[in-house]
């Protein structure tokens, strides 16, 4: 008989399962359509913003910049799952390689880290705009913006690369079916034939940990900026920005945190609730990020609108 390549969790033979959506895999056509239709705006949304500051020289300051690299963290985000998901729900292409799995893995939780270190970047780019409008192109100068976007890949790398490692050492003996739409490191470390308890509480104590502080330095930020306009004339229009800002940070964070928390303590809530959840969490902001933080800034407004009437004038 042969052997089970799964006995053998480092062969390049072994496979995974994904089931989707469990208990709503009579719907397949609808999910996907939805998935589908997010993904396609997410991925038109995120590219006109990349093309508009790639093309006008005039959105080279380093809130366009973080934008810019939100984007792409963005596209990177969505591509990492969507394009597999609608296969196993279209096609039932359901066979995930075992180093595509881990892959995919270590993509989507990366970029989950490396996003959260965007929006503090931003954060802290409006506090200075604000609170010290004369020192901004000093302070955030290129290198300056430069070493925050190393800063926040490193930091994700030093979060994910340790958890893969536990996770890809981990003997995969049993049940190679996955209840989940995407290789979860939750829902894969479960199906060892070893304790997966520590990667887990190593994913909820990273996890805990960047999200606690990004979360902590952007409300210090978003105070300070309070603090600094309060009764003069453009409190209103810097509290609109600030709130603007403040409804995408709730959008990715709350979903994401009990996500988190669900898949490692939630055994009351369903299963298809937590994938329904996780799926959305890494779709629904990449979608909605360049309508709230682009589309909605004059700047990249008027260079979009430039772009599209200058095509014109030359067609």
């Amino acid at each position: 008989m042969a052997s089970d390549p799964f006995s053998h969790p480092n062969s390049s033979s072994s496979s995974f399962i994904l089931v989707g959506v469990p208990s709503l895999k009579a719907f397949p056509t609808g999910l996907g359509i939805l998935f589908c239709s997010g993904y396609i705006i997410a991925l038109v949304g995120n590219g006109v913003v990349l093309l508009v500051i790639g093309l006008d020289n005039s959105l080279r300051d380093p809130i366009h910049c973080f934008l810019g690299m939100l984007a792409i963290i963005d596209v990177v985000m969505v591509t990492s799952i969507v394009p597999k998901m609608l296969s196993v729900l279209w096609l039932n292409s359901t066979e995930i390689g075992y180093m595509a799995c881990f892959v995919q893995m270590f993509f989507v939780h990366s970029t989950t880290s490396e996003e959260s270190g965007v929006l503090l970047a931003m954060a802290v780019d409006r506090y200075v705009a604000i609170c010290h409008p004369l020192r901004y192109q000093a302070i955030l100068n290129r290198q300056t913006i430069a070493q925050i976007g190393l800063a926040i890949v490193v930091r994700a790398l030093l979060f994910m690369v340790p958890l893969t490692g536990m996770v890809t050492n981990l003997p995969y003996c049993r049940s190679r079916v996955v209840p989940h739409s995407y290789c979860e490191h939750m829902a894969v470390a479960k199906l060892a034939c070893a304790d997966p308890r520590p990667s887990g509480l190593y994913s909820v104590a990273g996890s805990s940990l960047i999200v606690g502080m990004d979360m902590a330095f952007i409300a210090v930020s978003y105070g300070m900026i309070l603090k600094t306009v309060l009764g003069k004339k453009s409190c209103r229009k810097a509290f609109s920005t600030c709130g603007c800002h403040i409804c995408v940070m709730l959008l990715y964070y709350v979903p994401g945190i009990v996500s988190i928390y669900t898949q490692q303590f939630g055994s009351g809530i369903s299963v298809h609730a937590q994938v329904l959840l996780a799926d959305l969490y890494l779709t629904l902001p990449t979608m909605l990020n360049p309508i709230v933080y682009s589309m909605r800034t004059k700047q990249i407004r008027q260079a979009v609108l430039k772009m599209l009437f200058s095509r014109k004038v030359h067609a």
